[in-house]
């Protein structure tokens, strides 16, 4: 499986971001997919995870309610909507797939590239 993340940039205090992660392959759908992200300094934290039934999901505790993480899995893609984003938000965000949501919220399988979010105050 390879992942392309995409949909970061520049956005102030308060604002939203929509990440998308799409993915090569016929069976993405039997994978789980995670969010994850490095902000600068820091190392690589978990933010949210979609199991291969879009039913089970987890959220950090420091974006539940602010974040949802979808999947469509006719486009092979899974999305990460990002609300109310503060400064503490700024980092590169990756995506991630195993074939279990389990798996993928502990040592991925698969990793794409990351994709810059900033948030300015």
């Amino acid at each position: 499986v390879q992942l392309q993340a995409s949909g970061g940039g520049l956005v102030q205090a308060g604002g939203s971001l929509r990440l998308s992660c799409a993915a090569s392959g016929r069976t993405f759908s039997t994978y789980a997919v995670g969010w994850f992200r490095q902000p600068p300094g820091k190392e690589r934290e978990l933010v949210a995870a979609i199991g291969v039934s879009d039913r089970t999901t987890y959220y950090a505790d420091f974006v539940k309610g602010r974040f949802t993480i979808t999947r469509d899995n006719a486009k092979n893609t899974v999305y990460l909507q990002m609300n109310i984003l503060t400064p503490e938000d700024t980092a590169t965000y990756y995506c991630a797939a195993s074939k279990r949501i389990v798996l993928v919220t502990t040592r991925p399988d698969y990793w794409g590239q990351g994709t810059q979010v900033t948030v300015s105050s």
